[in-house]
């Protein structure tokens, strides 16, 4: 995860790299060519020139944390062994997934999904970040259907030599977020939000695009995400207000 990566660079490096290269590896030796889908992440790029700068797949990465750039390596050594035939790789690099269910995590996109997660069900939760940070977000249901529908696009489709493709999601600002929380849940809700600024987290969050041109995703056929409130909706619906 992003947070626990950038506070221990080793630990992250077994898991993002070293346990990866060793998963490929294997696949490759017991059973050559077959489909791998890796899930990447937009934290391979770094800030863009401008906030509202709509990055592409063509737009040379510049991870702006050990997260992103743990990523870069493994979707690079991903494409040389798909070059090569050894696999067949598709790298999707996912937006923020929100709402996830289940306890906090280690990465540092945890909070977007904790200050819904908690409130719904009845628990504080800490906002890190400024209420004016835009993030790049994405619904479970609409990833889910991504990550299968990425196994099925036709290999001859994705032209050129790069397996990568950025998945469609929404642009939102934190603000908005709270907003959202606010219709879905009431004031009760929005009252367990605790504003409390961790530098370390909002300089991660921070190198994060919240911008892009998702056309290569549409034109192979992936789904575009709705609306936040939707998203909340759908989210407990499919969990309840614990989402355990």
């Amino acid at each position: 995860m992003s947070g626990a990566a950038e506070a221990d660079l080793e630990l992250g490096m077994k898991v993002n790299i070293d346990a990866t290269r060793q998963i490929f590896d294997t696949l490759r030796k017991v059973n050559p060519g077959v489909k791998v889908i890796f899930t990447s992440t937009t934290a391979v790029y770094g800030p863009p020139p401008s906030p509202d700068f709509p990055l592409t797949e063509a737009n040379a990465p510049s991870p702006g944390s050990s997260y992103g750039a743990q990523k870069l390596i493994s979707e690079t050594l991903l494409n040389d062994y798909s070059r090569r035939g050894l696999l067949d790789g598709r790298i999707v690099r996912l937006p923020t997934v929100l709402v996830r269910p289940g306890k906090p995590t280690g990465a540092a996109s945890s909070f977007a999904s904790g200050i819904f997660r908690e409130p719904l069900n009845g628990q504080k939760s800490i906002l890190p970040v400024s209420k004016d940070l835009s993030v790049w977000i994405c619904s479970p249901r609409t990833v889910v259907k991504n990550l299968m529908h990425a196994r099925d696009v036709p290999i001859e489709e994705y032209g050129g030599a790069s397996r990568v493709v950025n998945l469609p999601g929404v642009t939102v600002s934190i603000r908005e977020m709270l907003g959202a929380l606010k219709s879905i849940g009431g004031q009760k809700a929005l009252d367990l939000i605790e504003e409390k600024r961790d530098a370390a987290t909002e300089r991660i969050v921070e190198s994060w695009p919240s911008t892009y041109d998702t056309s290569k995703a549409q034109k192979l056929g992936f789904s575009e995400d709705g609306a936040l409130e939707r998203t909340l909706r759908e989210y407990l619906e499919d969990y309840g207000a614990k989402g355990t």
